[in-house]
């Protein structure tokens, strides 16, 4: 398995894409479940916006690394501008999150931070490395998604049990 060729990725990529699909759904209980709760307390709307987004890009990123002949150039310029436009979303909720202090403690914040920035990083860092052919190539992609994963299950609880108390 090369990190620099969609051979050998196939098991991640379907796994990543069903993970990703499964979490989105239960994204999406909780906030129909809570929803006349979340839309009262200010900025946990953009919260759930913002933990759909890693998500979302995912599962898409996983679908198109599964196209058969999809050449590893073109997925690199795909994971570039989903990575930079990902990026550029979630810094915008967050800083507005910053601005408008919609954060009960510093420690949400703080996990907020934690995997959105560094997670939606590595899917352009995976973009660039593949397209420039540097050091890591498909590998970026790995904590990348695990970031996504772990941050959209955090707000998942969040948003389904942690905002009733």
């Amino acid at each position: 398995m090369s990190a620099f060729t969609l051979a050998g990725w196939e098991n991640f990529f379907v796994a990543s894409a069903g993970a990703a699909a499964g979490l989105a759904g239960l994204l999406f209980v909780a906030l129909s479940i809570n929803l006349s709760q979340i839309l009262k307390i200010p900025g946990l709307a953009a919260r759930a916006g913002e933990t759909f987004i890693p998500l979302a890009v995912t599962l898409v990123i996983s679908l198109l690394a599964l196209v058969p002949g999809f050449s590893i150039r073109s997925y690199a310029a795909c994971l570039i501008c989903i990575g930079g436009i990902t990026w550029l979303a979630s810094s915008s909720i967050q800083f507005h999150a910053i601005r408008s202090r919609h954060f009960v403690k510093v420690w949400h914040l703080i996990t907020r931070l934690a995997f959105n920035q560094p997670g939606n990083l590595c899917i352009f860092i995976a973009g660039l490395s593949l397209f420039f052919r540097f050091s890591g190539g498909l590998y970026w992609l790995v904590p990348g998604v695990l970031m996504a994963f772990a941050g959209a299950m955090i707000n998942a609880w969040i948003l389904l049990v942690e905002i009733l108390r």
